[in-house]
């Protein structure tokens, strides 16, 4: 049997594209935040080590982001250089002519600019200088161009997505109910004068809960900070109701420090109070009874929120969940396309409703997921 050393990469083939490998990945972080004069300044050197010349530099459609290397006074060329790449929209090439230089002895003799292209669109250039332009040269900077395009693609990608998490998020707080924080701030004031002490803790509690509600960073929570949140709603709610309003709560210890998408349960309680308890409101006045669980299963966690409500059309809940806004006052399809984006197609929300029967809303979340973390 053959056995290698610690040190062993191969042949000097495989030592070279472990080497090449290795410092691709040392631009990458950099550049997965997209094209910016601190990415730039971060990447560059190591793209310029990918290439092994002179110098390099990286621009926007117009102006130098990011020079690295010998001759930086030719970076005040790079402008005009870029410019005719988008002009053109394609790799230029650039001689001594298109780079005037009085200094004795500066290797800057030619220019490769290629494009970066992101969503058809170019975005900047990777501009490679050297004494010769020679074709292994261009094939080379287009090589590394296209490689940084793709780096900035998945920057764009995850922007976007961030962007797309951050708009659901905003149209989710624009559901929470007008009525429910007038009806809080009546409940307080109900209480001034008969309990001012309850007033003070139920004013205190209404701002943590708009505190968490209408916080501007993080697309996760943990489910202990989601449930605290869920808490301070119920006490709210139990202000206006009294005794008509009946809460469970059974939470395993081992799944609170599970990270979970922003604002995920509280929409599915506002919406059982809504069935459980409000849409009896005209009728006996019977107590409504929330029930809210939380279970430890293995690798998943199984959240499950219950009421003994007016139930709902199974059709109605279809539809809301697979995006029809019309209908979906509580933010279900929200909920749902968050938690699907977050954690993939298997984990989105299940409803177990009928009219008089009740809801029933299943979540159930992986304990640990790629890129998921509060």
């Amino acid at each position: 049997m053959r056995r290698f050393g610690r040190g062993h990469l191969g042949t000097e083939s495989d030592r070279a594209t472990f080497r090449t490998l290795h410092t691709a990945s040392l631009a990458s972080p950099a550049l997965r935040e997209g094209l910016t004069a601190s990415s730039a300044e971060r990447s560059l050197r190591h793209l310029r080590a990918l290439l092994g010349t002179p110098a390099a530099a990286l621009t926007d459609t117009s102006a130098l982001l990011a020079w690295d290397g010998l001759g930086s006074h030719h970076g005040e060329q790079a402008g005009a250089v870029a410019h005719e790449v988008v002009e053109h929209g394609a790799t230029r090439i650039s001689d001594a002519r298109q780079l005037p230089c009085l200094t004795p002895g500066c290797v800057v003799r030619s220019a490769v600019a290629s494009p970066l292209v992101v969503d058809e669109r170019i975005v900047g250039t990777l501009q490679v200088f050297a004494p010769t332009a020679t074709a292994g040269l261009v094939r080379a900077a287009d090589e590394v161009a296209t490689w940084v395009s793709g780096q900035l693609e998945l920057a764009e990608l995850d922007a976007s997505r961030t962007r797309l998490m951050e708009a659901e998020v905003r149209a989710l707080r624009a559901q929470i109910s007008p009525h429910f924080i007038y009806n809080s701030l009546g409940a307080i004031a109900s209480f001034v004068r008969t309990d001012p002490d309850r007033a003070r803790e139920l004013l205190l509690e209404f701002a943590d809960f708009t505190r968490y509600s209408f916080r501007s960073h993080g697309e996760y929570t943990t489910l202990a900070e989601e449930l605290r949140s869920v808490e301070r709603y119920l006490l709210l709610e139990q202000a206006r109701f009294g005794d008509r309003l009946e809460v469970t709560l059974q939470i395993a210890p081992e799944v609170l420090p599970v990270a979970v998408p922003f604002l995920c349960i509280q929409p599915l309680v506002e919406n059982a109070v809504r069935h459980g308890l409000e849409g009896t409101a005209g009728g006996d006045h019977r107590a409504g009874h929330i029930r809210i669980v939380a279970r430890d299963l293995d690798q998943e966690c199984l959240i499950e929120v219950e009421d003994d409500g007016v139930g709902e059309d199974p059709e109605r809940v279809r539809r809301a969940l697979a995006g029809d806004s019309g209908l979906d006052s509580v933010g279900l399809g929200n909920v749902d396309g968050r938690l699907r984006n977050a954690f993939g197609d298997d984990y989105g929300l299940v409803v177990e409703t009928a009219r008089g029967a009740g809801t029933r809303v299943i979540v159930r979340v992986p304990k640990f997921a790629p890129g998921v973390h509060a």
